[in-house]
């Protein structure tokens, strides 16, 4: 049964804190991959993309800097897994080439980041898999077509990204899948339908989602949305990935509100290797915006963005802050 979150329900201080040992044990594990940002071009136009203004701007890791990664590797064995991301990864034509060498350095896991929609094509898919790639993060917007294509603004982009996780699910049983979807106004009430929709696959391993934030002091396209209005379907979803035998990972949303589900909170992210100039438009967001911050005692929240703030006011009466430690 999901807590009743409605902010008269919540109680004054919050009173469960997470299991300190497991969350650090999530956070060396996120310590041991390195995300590398090899691609800024993209076939979708996403509504919520993050970096849709900044994409010609940026400069995809590639050359001497992805050799030096490979080489670091190869002679040190610093991590265990490669996460090989874009904006849009496959759209790199020597993206199987660049799996093998990441093999070959050392590498025991690769997960490729992807909208998923190239992986519909069988012999695609057998040649990433083949040359290393054991894992895919592939993004679901929503848990229907029309929702999904509605929110990519490509028709046909849910059938494919679907087709291929069938795909892996028939023919590739060494291969896991972690769905992501970002949670903004369009997508909010379809979080428990994405963990319905892959119940029975056995390929999807772990669902993680991400509270939008639109890399903007302003939520100029009105997708944030208000946490009271978040938290029920969002801590459904939980309850039915965990049912299901999944992990969960949720991102960006204050640690208070998530009551027994606040081990789930995993900010942390692998080491990522990208153009310096992306954190010029990531610091716009304002992220720690919280009323109770110098009171509580949480080390892995985020609190508010200035964008949220700026919509729906700085939530004092809402967040709580965990209590700190006597002195």
């Amino acid at each position: 049964m999901i807590e009743d979150i409605s902010a008269s329900a919540l109680p004054r201080t919050a009173s469960y804190v997470p299991d300190q040992t497991a969350r650090r044990a999530v956070q060396e594990e996120q310590a041991r991959w390195v995300s590398v940002t090899m691609e800024f071009r993209c076939n979708l136009r996403c509504t919520h993309c993050m970096i849709e203004g900044t994409m010609k701007q940026l400069a995809p890791t590639d050359g001497a800097d992805f050799d030096a990664v490979l080489r670091m590797q190869a002679e040190q064995r610093p991590w265990v897994g490669l996460v090989l991301t874009g904006a849009e990864i496959t759209l790199r034509s020597d993206l199987p080439a660049i799996v093998a060498r990441a093999a070959e350095a050392g590498f025991a896991h690769i997960r490729i980041q992807t909208h998923g929609m190239q992986l519909h094509r069988k012999p695609y898919l057998d040649r990433l898999v083949e040359a290393g790639a054991d894992q895919f993060f592939i993004s679901v917007t929503a848990a229907d077509e029309a929702t999904h294509d509605a929110i990519t603004k490509v028709p046909g982009s849910w059938r494919r990204m679907r087709a291929g996780i069938d795909l892996i699910e028939m023919h590739h049983p060494q291969v896991s899948v972690i769905t992501n979807t970002v949670i903004t106004a369009e997508s909010v009430d379809a979080l428990p339908g994405v963990v319905a929709e892959f119940r029975n696959h056995r390929c999807v391993v772990q669902h993680e989602f991400w509270n939008f934030f639109p890399m903007d002091p302003v939520d100029q396209k009105a997708l944030c949305v208000p946490l009271p209005r978040l938290l029920p379907p969002l801590r459904q979803a939980i309850a039915a990935a965990r049912l299901a035998g999944r992990k969960v990972e949720v991102k960006h949303v204050p640690e208070c509100l998530l009551g027994t589900d606040a081990d789930v909170l995993v900010n942390s992210q692998p080491h990522l290797v990208i153009d310096e100039n992306f954190w010029i438009g990531f610091d716009r967001n304002g992220f720690h915006t919280c009323p109770h911050r110098a009171h509580c005692a949480s080390t892995e929240c985020l609190g508010l963005t200035t964008a949220y703030v700026a919509r729906f006011g700085d939530e004092a009466g809402l967040l709580q802050p965990l209590p700190l430690p006597p002195d």
